[in-house]
């Protein structure tokens, strides 16, 4: 009898040890503190917009890498541009105890409710590349993204420092396609406002997509009977759809269009003439840099960010990259030189 009886106080301690430990940390919430992972692995959630445009596919690989190289695993899902789905999405991560999660919101108001949903879980979150609004976010990592607007207007208005422009915008749900616009109206406005520059048609599109920048062009070209003398288009997608448009009326390579993501197809325009720049945005810079402060935040280290960006809310620590103009003088010394693309991948069109 006493043996048994000293038996179940043992046993008794040890739970109550055991229950003591799991709650032991402030910041772990019942559900965190449920899924510990016996192989003591990072586990983080990457939650992208979409994986239809190849510069995502891109980032996806270099940060899966990136983050695994640092012994972390990477549980990815794509949104496919629907906010509910990414919200779902965001859920089943933060269900399958993941330590942190990393966003490419869609919505930037949107997403504010994975910002919330993920805090109730003792999660933090990371806003890769786009900004998520109005939310206690924990860090934003992306591009000067005003710069790359400035960069956009800047290439465009050299060529045509007079004229009709065609402004075709990015998606009006991403944070980052009214950044782009900011800065392109910095150098645009003043020109405006001398009576230089006439901005004749003024667009976004509809979630970056190529067939609405299409379909924005031809509108643009229809109202001024042809009579435009130059686009800024906000990324190399709506590059591509305006060009297009241009091509069916023989005005391709006759008016600069600017672009941005150093995609293959623009690549492939700029050294063939039909498009006049692209911004380079160092992808495999903000996938590692993203990567190594994930970990890090998962481990509950402190990170350091030397800027902030007002979100509506907060100001969020925010660390922004430097984006690189690139057109055909440069093209072989940036994105060909990094391996970002293949010198005959980008000159096999090239006659």
């Amino acid at each position: 009898m006493l043996l048994i009886l000293a038996l179940v106080l043992v046993v008794s301690a040890c739970n109550k040890n055991n229950n003591s430990n799991s709650s032991s940390n402030g910041n772990s919430s019942p559900a965190k503190a449920a899924s510990g992972k016996s192989d003591g692995k990072i586990k983080i959630g990457f939650s992208l917009d979409t994986l239809q445009e190849e510069r995502w596919q891109k980032d996806r690989d270099l940060f899966k890498a990136a983050a695994e190289a640092l012994g972390a695993e990477v549980q990815v899902q794509a949104a496919n541009s629907d906010d509910a789905k990414q919200i779902a999405q965001a859920e089943s991560l933060i269900s399958q105890g993941v330590d942190i999660l990393v966003v490419v919101p869609h919505n930037a108001e949107a997403t504010a409710a994975i910002v919330e949903k993920a805090h109730a879980a003792g999660i933090k979150v990371l806003a890769y590349d786009r900004l998520i609004k109005n939310s206690d976010l924990d860090l934003y990592v992306s591009f000067d993204n005003e710069r790359v607007g400035e960069m956009q207007a800047t290439a465009i208005v050299k060529l045509a420092p007079k004229g009709k422009y065609v402004y075709i915008g990015g998606s009006e749900t991403d944070n980052n396609a009214h950044l782009f616009k900011k800065g392109a109206f910095n150098v645009l406005q003043p020109l405006i406002d001398k009576g230089d520059i006439e901005v004749v048609y003024d667009q976004f599109t509809k979630d970056w997509n190529p067939a609405n920048a299409l379909a924005n062009m031809e509108n643009a070209l229809t109202a001024n009977n042809n009579k435009i003398d130059a686009v800024v288009a906000a990324n190399d997608g709506t590059a591509g759809g305006a060009i297009q448009a241009l091509a069916a009326q023989g005005l391709a390579g006759k008016i600069p269009v600017s672009g941005q993501d150093a995609e293959l197809a623009a690549a492939q325009r700029i050294v063939e003439g039909t498009q006049t720049m692209t911004v380079y945005k160092p992808i495999k810079a903000i996938a590692e840099k993203a990567a190594e402060l994930a970990v890090k935040m998962a481990k509950g280290e402190d990170v350091s960010a030397d800027k902030t960006v007002n979100n509506g809310k907060i100001d969020v620590p925010s660390i922004l990259l430097d984006p690189i103009s690139v057109d055909k003088s440069n093209i072989d010394s940036t994105v060909i030189a990094d391996g970002f693309h293949s010198k005959d991948d980008v000159y096999k069109n090239k006659k």
